[in-house]
């Protein structure tokens, strides 16, 4: 299913969009705005529509589609509405997901209010993605230094390399402080209102924000974000036994720290450990190390991230009690096979980070006062972020974005998501593919993916009776790859060769992070291999690792181009 199509519209009847076999019915509006048609992803599906002026309210005449339940009435009461609240729109959190959504809206006209109860940036921003990237940072510097064989590569030869502990963690302090300062700042240029203290729903259209605060809103978005989970049995002292928000502080250095956790997390910490001295010793719950990568990039990041380093590893193994050093004595971590559940080991180290995921952040938010269950903690939604409560029902003018959700649990997904949000309450329907969402782990190399794994995209095809094809290509064929004297890496794009879309990529090598985007964008806008394999990339760049893999695919030749006749420039 591609997304060229052919559309009628008549003031008497529903716009039909006609695809392939398959025929849509939407809203009837009879008004001088334009229709604007939106998109889903990797189908390239009509969503919605969006009239381009509020002053002329459209009149809704049908919803004949899956959307039924959708009713755009902020087509209307945008402006009507405005004087019977306090503001338009209220963001409770103020990470980085808020943060999309208040400066989106402010670009809508909403007036607007962000509530944050600690610091402006949430997570991301002061205990996640910004300290741990300056962390990694140091780690890749350190690593190219003690790399004599790769410097003598080059007719390099450095010294020694070593590093002052607390410039490290000065450095990640700083970054995250910078960050925090122009986010508040960009906040407050838009005039954007920043309420401090914790915001708690007291019913509909209703916050409190402080102690006695309380203030109204067309609308509310949720973006409270997540912390640290800690299974039972670990005990956690700050200093011994850390979580990701101590370990960036970076206070000290163990000469042998046990990471619980292989994923995202896990991995980054033991690179920056690693390249600090650091022994790691990795302990897995399931049968395989970093099991949420597709198996092909995890086999080859092992071989090149762990194997080679001073990492070992427990897998199939909880660690189901872990005590905190004290009275001289080191921490001690018992291990439970994870099949028979008896005790396997004990093991003693200087320290331990607890890398086993986050929990989202939803307690005393008031979720009982409009009937709202959360489930494991995380707000109930709707593919549109719209909370869903005890019974089933949308709680009208209620959203929830990010870590929150549960939905995809990364920073630029609640971005993402909270400018869905403000889409919807400005009047034009919006779906976000979280399948064309991309995720990077920043070890060195990179790891990155879009889309499906290779095994997630076979169950699917298994299902729904389609051919699964795969290409790969070499970091090692590419020449600026190679000018660096980093050939280690693999692209593989998953895609249908019966129609030529593109189901997930993944990259490992170079820079993976930042060559993914080609790919996500891809799937957001419904490009198809035999499309995008005619764009032409810079030689010599990372960016034609991905231009090789695009022309090593195979797609039908009976699958036609969209592409309208070329015209000579």
């Amino acid at each position: 299913m591609h997304s060229s199509f052919s559309f009628s519209l008549s003031s008497s009847s529903s716009p039909v969009i006609t695809r392939s076999s398959h025929t849509f019915g939407f809203v009837s509006i009879t008004t001088p705005n334009e229709l604007t048609l939106r998109y889903c992803g990797l189908r390239g599906e009509p969503l919605g529509f969006r009239a381009l002026r509020l002053s002329d309210p459209p009149r809704v005449q049908t919803w004949n589609g899956r959307n039924s339940k959708m009713v755009l009435a902020s087509l209307s009461d945008n402006q009507s509405t405005r004087k019977s609240f306090d503001y338009d729109l209220v963001i409770i959190g103020a990470g980085v997901g808020g943060h999309g959504a208040a400066l989106h809206a402010v670009e809508k006209g909403l007036k607007t209010a962000i509530i944050e109860g600690d610091v402006i940036g949430g997570t991301c921003v002061n205990r996640g993605c910004v300290p741990s990237k300056a962390l990694l940072a140091v780690s890749g510097r350190m690593r190219e230094l003690q790399n004599e064989h790769h410097l003598k590569s080059f007719g390099l030869q450095v010294a020694a390399a070593n590093y002052n502990r607390q410039g490290v963690a000065d450095h990640a302090n700083n970054l995250a402080s910078k960050i925090r300062s122009n986010l508040t700042n960009s906040l407050k240029a838009l005039g954007v209102d920043i309420l401090t203290g914790f915001g708690t729903i007291l019913g509909p259209h209703k916050v409190k924000f402080g102690k006695e605060n309380i203030i109204t809103a067309r609308d509310t978005i949720i973006a409270t974000g997540s912390v640290p989970f800690v299974p039972k049995g670990i005990e956690v002292d700050g200093k011994t036994v850390i979580t990701s928000d101590h370990a960036l502080k970076l206070e000290h250095v163990p000469e042998w720290i046990a990471i619980v956790g292989s994923g995202y997390i896990g991995l980054e910490f033991s690179d920056v450990y690693t390249a600090l001295g650091s022994e790691v010793t990795f302990i897995e719950a399931l049968d395989q190390l970093m099991p949420g990568f597709d198996p092909e990039i995890s086999k080859m990041a092992q071989r090149v991230l762990i194997n080679p380093r001073k990492i070992n590893y427990h897998t199939g193994v909880f660690a189901t009690k872990i005590t905190p050093a004290r009275d001289g004595k080191p921490v001690t971590i018992e291990l439970t096979d994870a099949r028979t559940k008896e005790q396997t080991d004990t093991l003693e180290v200087d320290a331990a980070l607890i890398a086993t995921g986050r929990a989202p952040f939803t307690e005393g938010l008031g979720l009982e006062n409009i009937n709202v269950a959360a489930q494991r903690g995380f707000v109930p939604v709707d593919e549109r972020m719209r909370v869903i409560d005890a019974n089933g029902n949308l709680v009208p003018h209620l959203y929830c974005i990010g870590d929150a959700n549960g939905k995809l649990m990364l920073a630029h997904a609640a971005s993402a998501q909270g400018i869905s949000v403000v889409e919807q309450v400005t009047g034009t329907d919006h779906i976000l593919n979280h399948l064309s969402i991309p995720a990077a782990c920043f070890t060195h190399p990179e790891i990155s993916m879009v889309g499906l794994t290779e095994p997630q995209a076979r169950e699917k095809a298994e299902k729904e009776g389609f051919e699964v094809s795969i290409a790969k290509t070499s970091f090692k064929a590419n020449t600026k790859a190679l000018a660096e004297n980093e050939g280690e890496g693999l692209a593989k794009l998953i895609y249908r060769p019966d129609n030529g879309d593109i189901l997930g990529v993944h990259i490992f090598g170079m820079h993976a992070a930042d060559l993914i985007h080609e790919a996500s964008n891809a799937i957001a806008l419904g490009t198809r291999i035999q499309d995008i394999k005619f764009a032409v990339h810079a030689h010599p760049t990372l960016s034609e690792v991905l231009d090789e893999l695009y022309k090593a695919a195979k797609v039908g030749v009976h699958v036609s181009s969209p592409v309208e006749e070329p015209v000579a420039v």
